[in-house]
């Protein structure tokens, strides 16, 4: 998959790109990007990339021409253009699962009060929101849907560290717990010292629907409206509420 950045500071974005796993996944090639500075696309000699707003108020909203021209610089034929704004559709897991079999995503990244209308009704495929919030920075919430996307294609991550991931399967991720047995006069369950396999997944089980129940309700009813808690879940799930009744 290769990450289309546009982006008026593409220093932010080149250090995620530069770092950690995804710097791993751009060496063996399984990941390519592409960071397209909007200034270098601008008409006058001050790169000047924004304007007040028609009708007035308060900021300013990125101008039309160079973003465009920095759009059709963007060659792939085949490729899905979102513009990342707190007013988009909410980012989610299985919206990140969609993404991922994308071969081409281009990013706009916004700044000051967004961009003009007409790049988004000529050129936008997706308008994504990572939360109800507002940032002054386009090149950090596109980041996440980058960092949610490409940790899903084949060859970065291995596949059984993504299946018990939160929301894999609609429920938030067991604790996990390492070295030293004991911190702070508080030791690791006994269960995940016993080498009982059978008993560490049931022990996980319970312990994901104990901390979804308390953490995120909505999911608990969501997976069960799409069938996805098991007979031996929602029995967990009578025993968690039972004690927490008492």
């Amino acid at each position: 998959m290769k990450f289309h950045v546009l982006t008026l500071f593409p220093e932010i974005p080149r250090a995620f790109f530069e770092s950690s796993i995804m710097a791993k996944a751009v060496q063996k090639g399984i990941i390519a990007y592409d960071l397209v500075n909007i200034r270098d696309f601008a008409l006058d000699k001050h790169k000047t990339c924004d304007d007040s707003p028609y009708g007035g108020g308060a900021g300013m909203v990125m101008m039309t021409t160079p973003l465009a021209s920095a759009l059709n610089s963007v060659k792939p034929k085949r490729k899905r253009v979102i513009y990342v704004t707190p007013s988009g559709k909410k980012f989610t897991q299985n919206m990140a699962y969609e993404l991922s079999r994308e071969s081409d995503l281009v990013l706009i990244c916004g700044r000051y009060e967004g961009i003009d209308q007409r790049i988004i009704d000529s050129y936008v495929d997706d308008e994504i929101s990572i939360g109800d919030y507002v940032l002054s920075s386009g090149e950090v919430a596109a980041t996440v849907i980058i960092d949610a996307v490409y940790r899903l294609i084949d060859g970065v991550i291995a596949s059984e560290s993504l299946e018990e991931e939160s929301f894999s399967d609609g429920l938030l991720e067991y604790p996990q717990y390492t070295r030293p047995e004991e911190f702070l006069e508080q030791k690791v369950p006994d269960i995940l010292l016993s080498g009982h396999h059978k008993n560490i997944r049931a022990w996980r089980l319970k312990q994901r629907l104990a901390k979804t129940l308390r953490m995120r309700p909505d999911l608990i009813a969501k997976a069960r409206d799409n069938g996805k808690l098991t007979k031996e879940a929602e029995k967990m799930i009578e025993e968690i509420t039972r004690i927490g009744e008492h």
